[in-house]
């Protein structure tokens, strides 16, 4: 069922589906394969622990509000959980849940030593100031710190937040304990023990895989065009990685629309011009792109880099490339799944494709335990070899069981936790 190419047609919004159903879908199909035992099935199915906290924060005019934050662990059988905090205004319940599974599975398929989690606070950082941001964080890092520690629950970066936000949860955490504890975060800054090379770790990982898909089925690597869905870190160091290894970067976007130059997009200016003035859409160097115009383009790998269910139902026949690379976290529906399939769309799934930044993640907690560090040139050269080999992972047994990559990933990564819980067996 791994095949190659073809598409043609336009464009339709995305419908908003729960990521936690299509985690759930995901799942029992690679159950269902795996034949799981009952008992097993119904154990690796659910989180093992959720959190909701509300808790109050001082305003900068002295108001009072109330915000609300969760944290998730899935699955602890492969060792501690391991998972990012998303501060976003859509965040809920159901969607931590998601990204604790998918953590899961993921961190099996890379085959590291972690368990997956998520936490996640309902707001939006663009909306706080840099003080009320910080307030926001040490407080809700104090309602979750029963739940976190380096042994057991380590958090990292997600959407909306960053190295410093990871800088104030490090600091407020080490403070509860009375001395510093490093180990608790990564993604953190690298004077305070964070790793050369995490920032880049995701969208490096997304184009070594790309690439190592490429010279698997022998296609020519060389200028192919690609276009990213999403400039936050994962989308802007994909198109930086790529650019840097030859390839055209034809269009970009991000929550305010996108840039379309079919002769490629000089990608170091347009980061200059981001950090400027805030957003892709009003680069001088292209033509303007709705995101749903970014998702039908013709190019050789589509990038989403952005939110959930951007490739739905609606709008998968519309996609016009040879490989969809999931930068972000589900960001294909089920029914999506089927129609790309049906196209011979080869999708490289979000568990395998951007599982470079909780595998630098790893490296991070090691050289933060250890209190010795690596340079960048060795955590890049260990990064790629883990990305390569997890590629022929899933693919070998694709091709072993005739699967989907995705199918064959899910399979991989629940079948390596199902064996680690039935090695571990039942307390008491």
């Amino acid at each position: 069922m791994i095949e190659s190419p073809a598409v043609s047609s336009v464009a339709n919004a995305p419908q908003r589906d729960s990521a936690y159903q299509t985690a759930l879908t995901q799942f029992d199909r690679a159950a269902q394969i795996l034949n799981l035992e009952t008992g097993l099935y119904e154990i690796l199915r659910a989180p093992r622990r959720e959190l909701i906290v509300n808790f109050p924060v001082k305003m900068d005019n002295g108001e009072v509000r109330r915000f609300t934050g969760y944290r998730v662990h899935h699955n602890t059988a492969r060792g501690p959980t391991k998972g990012g905090i998303r501060y976003a205004p859509h965040v809920d319940l159901d969607e931590v849940r998601a990204l604790a599974m998918w953590m899961t599975w993921k961190c099996a398929i890379v085959n590291i030593p972690y368990g997956g989690a998520k936490g996640g606070v309902v707001v939006d950082p663009k909306q706080l100031s840099l003080c009320e941001l910080e307030r926001l964080t040490r407080r809700y890092t104090t309602e979750i710190t029963p739940f976190i520690s380096p042994e057991g629950d380590i958090p990292a970066p997600d959407m909306g937040t960053n190295p410093q936000v990871m800088a104030w949860i490090m600091d407020t955490y080490s403070m509860h304990r009375g001395y510093s504890v490093p180990a608790v975060v990564t993604g953190k800054p690298v004077n305070i023990g964070g790793s050369a090379g995490r920032f880049e770790a995701t969208g490096r990982g997304i184009m070594f895989t790309v690439r190592e898909a490429y010279r698997t089925f022998s296609w020519r690597f060389e200028n192919i065009a690609l276009a990213v869905q999403g400039f936050g870190n994962v989308g802007s160091i994909t198109a930086q990685t790529a650019y840097e290894m030859g390839c055209r970067v034809i269009a970009v976007s991000d929550v305010s629309g996108g840039v379309y130059n079919p002769r490629g997009l000089d990608i170091p200016r347009l980061r200059r011009f981001v950090k400027e003035h805030g957003s892709v859409s009003s680069f001088p160097d292209g033509d303007r792109i709705t995101n749903q115009e970014l998702l039908a383009l013709q190019c050789d790998v589509l990038v989403p880099a952005a939110m959930e269910n951007q490739i739905t139902a609606a709008n998968a026949a519309q996609v016009r490339a040879r490989v969809v690379a999931e930068g972000a976290n589900g960001p294909t529906t089920p029914a999506a799944d089927e129609i790309l399939l049906e196209h011979n769309v080869l999708v490289i799934p979000d568990i395998l494709c951007n599982a470079g930044g909780v595998v630098v993640s790893y490296f991070e907690w090691v050289q933060s335990l250890q209190q010795l560090f690596w340079e960048e040139e060795d955590v890049t050269h260990r990064l790629e070899r883990i990305m390569v080999r997890s590629f022929h992972d899933v693919y070998e047994l694709a091709l072993r069981m005739d699967l989907d990559l995705r199918t064959a990933a899910l399979v991989l990564g629940v079948g390596r936790v199902a064996e680690a819980t039935r090695t571990r067996g039942l307390y008491p």
